[in-house]
């Protein structure tokens, strides 16, 4: 795995155990620096802050364009994975779209349900379609 694959695995975990806890991120995100065991990449850091900078739209992207799909029903690490994969495809441009969405896909076939690719894919894939009309 590349050391952005570890770290957006990392955010990945941050954002999930935040989530579980009812914790702001960058609070699990502290700790996760100040304990540094593992160490916390800087892409970490970026991505896990970029989605507490941003969470409002994105959770607002993702319940609108979910077809059938409300937030509170998606499994939470789906949620969390769209949530860092769609910062980091629209609010990261030097990051490759395609490898954006094909690394956050990985994680979820190694990490989720067996439907959440597909459903991870789709999803980014829509926004990166329509990311010259989102306004962000």
């Amino acid at each position: 795995m590349s050391a952005r694959g570890k770290a957006r695995r990392r955010a990945l975990d941050i954002l999930f155990e935040a989530e579980a806890r009812s914790e702001d991120p960058r609070n699990v995100l502290a700790e996760r620096l100040e304990r540094a065991e593992p160490p916390v990449n800087e892409y970490t850091t970026t991505i896990v802050e970029g989605v507490c900078r941003h969470r409002s739209r994105i959770d607002e992207l993702i319940t609108a364009y979910a077809e059938g799909w409300t937030l509170d029903r998606m499994p939470a690490v789906d949620r969390n994975l769209l949530r860092g994969g769609t910062y980091e495809l629209l609010w990261m441009p030097d990051v490759p779209e395609g490898v954006v969405i094909s690394e956050w896909v990985s994680l979820a076939s190694e990490l989720s349900t067996d439907e959440s690719p597909q459903f991870v894919n789709g999803l980014m894939a829509r926004f990166k379609q329509l990311k010259p009309s989102l306004v962000l």
